[in-house]
């Protein structure tokens, strides 16, 4: 396994972080121009994610903090966690514009529990493409496990390992390209661009990432821990993940054009952890 992922992986995000902020697809302005309004990611797993009011929360791997201040919005006491220096500079400075309290802290994920405190949270947020960048979904579960209080619970919604092991270049048929489970050695790419609209152009295109199978993410949290409480498998994903072969819905969800039910998406999964 390649030691540097961590640095390979961080100069990707935080060249990518101020074209991320500035582009309409994290809607930044319509933060500012709407108190009410909540990130689309989140707004679609409302009814699962139910009532946050009042909850100490955490979302590991934060990016710039738009999902981080939505649930902040809709009434938890929020900390976003992320390892990327840029990504947390926007995500400060829109908290700031915003006027919103939610504190930002730089950290790896598998260092998350050496720095904020244990067993203190009613909930741990995880949400789209934040797994694949992490070689262990085992020592993630640990973490998530060592943060939460007993009885909190972790709630996530990922892109599936299914649409992860396909190839997003064909045009003609699903072809499964690469591992569904978790494998040593990363897949190593280098492609320029992102998956937001803008007209940035990259030079730090190298990233090292791991797909995690449904079975393996689900056994890592029950072996720490966790109980399963839910589990929805989604036809949708909230960016074109398979250009050309996609057609985006008025939920901001974009699905297969042709034959919806062949492969899932997404899926959202919370789990508790046990004890008094």
């Amino acid at each position: 396994m390649t030691a540097d992922y961590r640095s390979i992986n961080r100069a990707n995000w935080d060249e990518r972080a101020p074209a991320h902020a500035a582009s309409p697809d994290y809607a930044l302005d319509r933060f500012a121009a709407d108190p009410a309004y909540i990130h689309h990611v989140v707004r679609f797993d409302l009814p699962r994610l139910g009532d946050v009011r009042g909850l100490r929360g955490v979302h590991l791997q934060c990016h710039i903090g738009t999902d981080t201040i939505s649930l902040s919005r809709l009434g938890a006491r929020m900390t976003g966690l992320d390892f990327s220096p840029a990504s947390l500079a926007e995500a400060r400075r829109l908290a700031e514009r915003l006027g919103d309290p939610t504190e930002f802290v730089e950290s790896d994920v598998y260092a998350a529990a050496d720095v904020l405190p244990n067993d203190a949270y009613d909930l741990v947020f995880t949400g789209i493409g934040a797994l694949c960048w992490l070689p262990s979904v085992e020592r993630w579960a640990a973490v998530v496990a060592r943060l939460l209080k007993p009885g909190g619970r972790l709630f996530i919604r990922e892109g599936h390992p299914m649409l992860w092991s396909l190839d997003d270049a064909r045009k003609d048929v699903l072809e499964v390209r690469y591992p569904y489970f978790e494998v040593e050695e990363p897949l190593v790419f280098d492609e320029g661009g992102t998956y937001v609209t803008t007209d940035a152009v990259f030079t730090a295109n190298e990233t090292h990432e791991w797909n995690h199978g449904l079975g393996e993410i689900v056994t890592a949290l029950l072996a720490n821990g966790l109980r399963l409480t839910m589990l929805v498998e989604h036809d949708s994903v909230p960016w074109e993940a398979l250009p050309g072969r996609m057609v985006l819905g008025a939920d901001e969800e974009w699905r297969l054009t042709e034959g919806r039910a062949r492969v899932p998406l997404t899926y959202t999964l919370q789990a508790v952890k046990m004890g008094e």
